[in-house]
């Protein structure tokens, strides 16, 4: 399945609203009655930035906020039984869909050296890093793939070889993610309404 198909197979997205725009959140706890697009030229449009984790849109669903972002990790430089640092966020889950290049994948266990991480934006709420300890799960993961990491459970790259791109989907029951959040970048060329 090409990128482009996942990703539109995937989102669903508003094209009335204007770039940096925000949605109230609902007081009511009923869900939106519209649908919200993320076209891949949004997406592309991101992937130019430097950011390596960015947030697209976090929607107000009601009873939840849910994020989308698009991450981007460069190549690494390190080797085989390196330490690896993890990261862990206290209040959201992720939903990685691989979209390109591919690496090692390390989660859960032991986070040794834990600290948090103070300041935290709108990307995934408070958390904090630390090393995996020997007890954690690597594996192998590439375009294509999937992977739900659980709030609270350590996961860290490694041996990157070339770009590895990913969409993030993050369910936010806390709402510790400020609902209604549209990126800066995003909607430049809104999608045009096809009758």
């Amino acid at each position: 399945m090409k990128t482009s198909s996942l990703i539109l197979g995937i989102l669903v997205v508003l094209p009335t609203l204007t770039v940096g725009q925000t949605v109230a959140p609902s007081s009511s706890g009923n869900p939106p009655q519209i649908a919200f697009d993320i076209t891949k030229a949004d997406i592309d449009t991101l992937l130019k930035n430097p950011d390596r984790d960015q947030p697209l849109r976090v929607v107000d669903m009601g009873k939840y906020n849910l994020e989308v972002a698009i991450i981007h990790r460069d190549p690494t430089h390190d080797k085989p039984g390196d330490p690896i640092t993890v990261a862990y966020h206290d209040q959201t889950a992720e939903t990685y869909i691989m979209l390109s290049g591919s690496a090692i994948l390390t989660t859960g266990g032991t986070i040794l050296n834990k600290r948090l991480r103070l300041g935290y934006n709108i990307v995934n709420g408070p958390g904090g890093d630390g090393v995996a300890g020997k007890d954690a799960y690597s594996r192998r993961v590439k375009a294509g793939d999937v992977v739900i990491i659980p709030a609270g459970v350590a996961h860290g790259w490694s041996q990157i070889t070339e770009e590895l791109v990913y969409l993030s989907v993050r369910p936010d029951p806390d709402r510790v993610l400020p609902g209604g959040y549209v990126s800066p970048l995003l909607l430049k060329n809104p999608p045009v309404e096809t009758k």
